[in-house]
């Protein structure tokens, strides 16, 4: 498996972080981004049944244990950090799930070209190289396939500054998406969708518990998407859930 500098920089972080057994502070953070979850796996659940699918970037397997549910024909997980797919691989097999995970880069991957029918992923696209990422995505994805993701977005001021003072947090090559990032995107895949989520439910996050649940979320999460209308408003986001098909 080929690795650039960066690639190696990203296995390292990844394979330390799992394997410490550490709450991460920021993980308080993520009930904000409820909507966008939601919203995440209902485009995969509509796009996945009976078709073979690729968990991008599949960290220790949350998302493609929830996608199993959906039915595809099959699924696959891959990510750089050994120690997050064997995390993943012993949970598939204590559930007898049929997931195969593997050690691969997504900046190059081991499959064949339009292996593909869906591609997803969370919070994969800002570690790697986005133009690499893109061609790779293209290339094994079938004619008239599906990606969805989900990501953070780098315009927020305020986020960008705690970003900057929690350095340990992240890994050193990360970099929420932009306006380029986004032009990448729409050069590789037609029908580029991008839906904003995270900006008053994450100032007023601890104005609630459970967002599933709550009064409070679900009326912060109806005026960020009234607001979201405006492009500017939409640099504030969090993250976006991107939505497209293959050229």
């Amino acid at each position: 498996m080929e690795l650039s500098k960066q690639n190696i920089r990203e296995r390292e972080f990844h394979n330390k972080l799992q394997s410490s057994s550490k709450e991460r502070f920021e993980n308080v953070f993520y009930k904000a981004l409820y909507n966008a979850g939601s919203d995440f796996f209902s485009i995969i659940k509509l796009n996945c049944k009976e078709k073979i699918v690729l968990d991008f970037g599949c960290g220790i397997g949350d998302a493609s244990r929830k996608v199993y549910d959906f039915n595809p024909k099959k699924i696959t997980g891959i990510d750089i950090s050994e120690v997050s797919v064997k995390k993943a691989s012993d949970e598939a097999k204590r559930l007898n799930l049929s997931i195969d995970y593997k050690v691969d880069n997504c900046e190059n991957l081991k499959f064949e070209n339009n292996s593909f029918d869906l591609v997803y992923g969370t919070g994969i696209i800002h570690h790697l190289s986005t133009e690499k990422c893109a061609s790779e995505i293209s290339r094994v994805l079938k004619k008239n396939g599906i990606l969805v993701f989900l990501e953070p977005l780098g315009t927020n001021p305020i986020i960008n500054l705690y970003r900057r003072i929690t350095p340990k947090a992240r890994s050193h090559d990360e970099h929420p998406l932009i306006k380029k990032d986004f032009e990448i995107l729409k050069k590789n895949f037609n029908n580029l969708n991008i839906k904003y989520y995270g900006f008053l439910t994450l100032l007023f996050f601890l104005l609630y518990k459970d967002p599933s649940k709550s009064k409070v979320f679900k009326f912060l999460s109806l005026v960020d998407q009234n607001l979201f209308k405006f492009k500017v408003f939409q640099k504030f986001a969090w993250s976006v859930v991107i939505s497209a098909e293959k050229n």
